[in-house]
């Protein structure tokens, strides 16, 4: 079968479409042929060596497909079901082993590109909205990167919460995605201080919440923009890790709370990680919650796709398809 496959961690070009053998099974595995894989930031965390895993390795934490062998001890799937799963790597491939454990079925109706492409951003969305900074109607959320995958996502679940969502992109034709997605104020961070921004915007008040996916260029003015016993959500770094920051700082800022929270411990056990898909798979059945795919590539244009990626050329979600 073809994988991508790192054998050094680095910049994009170290990512190769190989043949490998076809992999088997284990004791409560199952084996996937795989009909889309999802493409995250945090696989270019993983392809740099930010996250650690064991070289070589197949890229790709986040795919959907159909369930070919079924290991020893595989109780609640079936050959021939139609499976989506994240947070385990081995998508960018023909082929992929994953633990039944990680796996979750995708309803009637979604087809595999939706179900990979809204999974790993759309459970992110949904715990940060619903569990690590439960939003309630009325209260204000800086979303930053608000056009790309998880940014249209949350603004969108934040919205529907009745929350007011500040929105921080590149473009204006970001702007515009974010607008649709319920943010009711933008701001091009490219013209403008996003700080400065949204105090004008609240009034000197400050945001109750920040979800920065970005890091190390938005995270002290994001400080900056909290009200006393706001939360700083730092959800990703695509910017470069953020700056040692001392904790006396938060008490000066206004008894500050910071976390850097992880899908993985938002999804510890079988029943929560069924709770968080199933409204994700439910709100996209219904309508009320609309997956942006920008682009598709093929596994031969990873390299291409990655690029793309991280010179912020993309919105929403980009898919490789085997």
């Amino acid at each position: 079968m073809k994988a991508v496959r790192i054998t050094h961690t680095g910049a994009p070009d170290v990512m190769k479409l190989v043949e490998v053998e076809d992999p088997t099974p284990g004791s409560g595995e199952v084996l996937i042929q795989v009909r889309a894989a999802g493409i995250n930031y945090i696989d270019v965390y993983y392809r740099e060596g930010r996250y650690p895993a064991d070289i070589p390795f197949t890229l790709g934490i986040e795919g959907a497909g159909t369930i070919q062998k079924l290991g020893r001890g595989v109780k609640d799937f079936r050959v021939g079901d139609a499976v989506a799963w994240c947070m385990y790597l081995g998508a960018y491939a023909e082929y992929a082993v994953i633990p039944e454990r990680h796996l979750v079925r995708i309803p009637d109706g979604i087809e595999f590109e939706t179900a990979a492409g809204a999974l790993l951003q759309g459970m992110t969305a949904h715990y940060l909205t619903r569990s690590t900074y439960p939003l309630k109607s009325g209260e204000t959320a800086l979303v930053h990167a608000a056009a790309g995958g998880v940014g249209l996502l949350l603004t969108q679940m934040a919205s529907q919460l009745g929350a007011r969502v500040i929105a921080t992109v590149s473009t204006k034709e970001k702007a515009d995605l974010a607008r649709e997605a319920g943010a009711r104020d933008v701001i091009l961070y490219s013209e403008q201080d996003f700080e400065a921004e949204v105090k004008r915007l609240t009034e000197n008040r400050g945001v109750g919440v920040v979800y920065d996916s970005v890091g190390r260029t938005t995270f002290d003015k994001s400080l900056n923009c909290l009200r006393p016993r706001g939360m700083m959500v730092l959800v990703g770094a695509s910017s470069g890790p953020v700056p040692a920051i001392d904790p006396l700082r938060l008490s000066l800022l206004g008894s500050l709370y910071l976390t850097r929270p992880s899908l993985a411990h938002y999804t510890l056990t079988r029943e929560e990680l069924d709770w968080r898909s199933g409204e994700v798979y439910a709100a996209i059945q219904k309508g009320t919650l609309k997956l942006h795919i920008d682009h598709t590539y093929p596994l031969a244009e990873v390299v291409h796709a990655h690029e793309e990626l991280e010179a912020r050329k993309t919105t929403g979600k980009g898919l490789l398809i085997p």
